[in-house]
């Protein structure tokens, strides 16, 4: 055996029954403002072989914490200031930084979050792979290489031999996470880490993602330790569950006993909160009867045509010089009609042109043919005052609440804004028009005077809902405008959605690729692939009763079918 063989291993076998991870009384601190941030508090958690235990919780928990704790994998400032931690039954808290290297990988594989970031992106991604066993003496170069490619089948890509000459860019984020699997388990690891290994790919690509990944621990009798803030995929993919909040764990147990009975406040309100284990389609509570304020506005009188219409819109984008085609087709023939009060929700998975088709709407993009029509008029080929005056009448909410604000503005000015571009009302009338529409929002009146960098996800995206709001549109477009959130603030959001379309009549078109969130709030469901609108009509009938095999697919994905099927029972 070679002294790299030799220094791959010293974390030795632990005797039979010994759990594969082991950590109690856990302490990890931060540095900060000359104090010291306690991020994670008096943690214990067990992980045995071929057991899958899921870290649960939202951001600023401590899930990631805790797990980067454990493979001594810390940012700067950060350091355990407490407790032991066991693999296979060593403290591995003594471990120097040249020994934790030789761990991992050869002992505890990690799949992290974003593979954008954790490839090398001028590396071949077979090479990657080949690289663990290669750093570990399990392969000479050559033989690394021809194993790298096996790893990459067993990851579930295709075609691997041609996959492993290429780069990370060539590669669609399921693939690339893939080979993020691949890395984690190339040496045969005890234990992998999968730290949110899905939370940024589409909801069909997930669960092939998390099938995959189950499969392999299991086959292996490998231990899985699923860092998740989607209780969802927790109850379908856990055998036992470890809820914490604010770096402490306040509730741990077998999945089906945690889900079925919590016991412990916090964890009530993330399954109540969790879309993916929610039932049906959200009522509007404490509905309020909208306060008299300035008007923006005559109001049109209420048209009998559909606020927005589709009529075979076509949309293909140019290619470079060179390339094999001349365009490509984003839209192909979509036809769709939004009812005024009602939501309609496009849904489809990344690249199925859900943004483009909204882009289209707000007439942000020009079709290449058909027609797009408001409140009855064809406004295709509207431009200039034409354009801008029609664009009142629609807003738009964007998927990142932390991009669509402007930072040098106060929450004030970012609400009042449309107002001013479009001359609404007095100075004193616009400003008594945002009181309304932060107190519409559930804000509080001393968020005016603040920056959006000042708020919270949550915060800000009500801001933006509220800016939306202003110029009371006929037609609200929200883009993926939860996607970004904490699975808590999610519900917040949805449910604040839900009430200001009673209260106030709205209109939305709601872009998605979550049917979990979907199912939430939809009347009517459009459901896009590669392009093409498959299947339109109710949204019970689309997610009881798809009659495309594309829609069931999307549906059979949507995480917590196993606590769904248990409800039913």
């Amino acid at each position: 055996m070679t002294q790299l063989q030799q220094e791959a291993s010293p974390v030795a076998a632990g005797a039979p029954g010994t759990p594969v991870l082991e950590i109690t009384g856990l302490e990890v601190g931060y540095r900060a403002d000359g104090g010291t941030y306690r991020a994670v508090r008096g943690v214990d958690l067990v992980v045995r072989p071929g057991e899958v235990v899921a870290l649960v919780g939202e951001s600023g928990s401590g899930k990631s914490t805790t797990a980067h704790a454990a493979l001594h994998l810390l940012s700067r400032g950060g350091a355990v200031t407490g407790g032991t931690i066991r693999l296979a039954g060593r403290d591995v808290s003594d471990l120097t930084e040249r020994e934790w290297q030789a761990v991992r990988g050869r002992e505890v594989g990690l799949v992290p979050q974003d593979p954008t970031v954790s490839l090398n992106p001028v590396q071949r991604v077979g090479d990657q792979v080949a690289e663990v066993l290669v750093v570990h003496g399990l392969a000479r170069r050559r033989a690394a290489r021809e194993r790298a490619v096996a790893l990459l089948e067993q990851a579930g890509i295709d075609d691997p031999a041609a996959r492993a000459r290429q780069y990370p860019h060539q590669l669609s984020g399921g693939m690339r996470q893939r080979v993020l699997i691949a890395i984690a388990i190339a040496a045969g690891p005890r234990l992998v880490v999968a730290d949110e290994p899905t939370s940024a790919l589409d909801v069909t690509v997930q669960r092939r993602i998390l099938d995959h990944l189950e499969t392999l621990v299991r086959d292996r009798g490998t231990a899985l330790l699923l860092i998740t803030h989607d209780l969802g995929v927790a109850a379908d993919r856990a055998d036992r569950i470890v809820v914490l909040e604010q770096g402490v764990v306040v509730e741990q147990g077998p999945a089906a006993e945690v889900l079925r009975a919590p016991q412990h406040p916090y964890t009530r309100r993330l399954i109540a909160a969790a879309p993916s284990l929610a039932s049906g389609r959200l009522v509007a509570t404490d509905v309020r009867v909208p306060v008299a304020a300035a008007d923006p506005g005559p109001a049109d009188p209420v048209p009998a045509a559909p606020v927005l219409e589709l009529d075979a819109v076509r949309k293909e984008f140019a290619l470079p010089r060179g390339a094999a085609a001349r365009s490509v087709v984003a839209v192909d023939g979509v036809g769709l009609r939004v009812e005024r009060g009602r939501t309609y929700a496009l849904v489809g998975e990344s690249g199925s042109g859900k943004s483009t088709t909204a882009r289209i709407a707000l007439r942000l993009e020009r079709p290449t043919s058909g027609r797009v029509l408001f409140r009855g008029d064809d406004v295709t080929a509207a431009r200039g005052e034409t354009l801008r005056r029609l664009r009142r009448g629609f807003q738009v909410v964007y998927q990142s609440p932390y991009a669509s604000l402007d930072p040098r503005f106060t929450v004030e000015q970012v609400i009042a804004e449309p107002l001013r571009a479009y001359g609404v009302g007095s100075r004193a009338e616009r400003a008594d028009r945002v009181r309304e529409l932060v107190a519409d929002v559930a804000l509080p009146a001393d968020v005016l005077r603040r920056s959006p960098r000042e708020l919270s996800g949550g915060q800000r995206q009500r801001v933006a809902v509220a800016r939306a709001l202003a110029l009371r549109p006929d037609l609200v477009v929200l883009d993926e405008p939860v996607s970004a959130l904490d699975v808590s603030v999610q519900a917040q959001i949805l449910e604040l959605l839900v009430r200001l379309q009673a209260e106030h009549g709205l209109t939305y078109l709601f872009i998605s690729h979550d049917l979990a969130v979907v199912r939430q709030v939809a009347d009517d469901v459009g459901v896009l692939h590669r392009g093409r609108l498959v299947e339109q009509g109710p949204a019970e009938a689309i997610l009881l009763d798809p009659r495309q095999d594309y829609t069931r697919e999307l549906v059979a994905a949507i995480p917590g079918g196993r606590v769904r099927a248990g409800a039913h029972r």
